[in-house]
């Protein structure tokens, strides 16, 4: 089985939305597919968690999917989205000095992909 973790970086929507895409493509086609959400992408989750956001529902599949590994604790934290992320019910991820460790997911024998 092809091992997938996507680590968006990117605070832009359209680059957000093509990473959700890919991890629910990838889902679909048997992948274990990963998304860790990091650096300016955390303070797009409390947007897209509002049922009025026009890609709350791409967010909500992805979730459902199981999919979202979880977000960057620092991040989110230094964003002013820690509260935001955390009622997504995210798990927060802070195993390199509050930042999610990429050697972690290399070491499960993941293909690391950034944006």
């Amino acid at each position: 089985m092809r091992k997938v973790v996507l680590f968006p970086f990117n605070g832009e929507l359209m680059c957000f939305i093509h990473v959700l895409l890919n991890g629910l493509d990838m889902k679909a086609k048997g992948w274990d597919a990963r998304i860790v959400v990091e650096g300016a992408a955390c303070k797009l989750v409390p947007e897209l968690a509002k049922s009025s956001n026009p890609m709350h529902g791409l967010w909500a599949k992805a979730k459902a999917a199981g999919i979202v590994e979880g977000a960057c604790k620092a991040c989110s934290a230094k964003l002013g989205v820690l509260e935001g992320v955390q009622a997504e019910g995210l798990t927060l991820l802070d195993d390199m000095s509050g930042h999610p460790s990429m050697s972690r997911f290399i070491e499960e024998g993941y293909s690391v992909i950034t944006f």
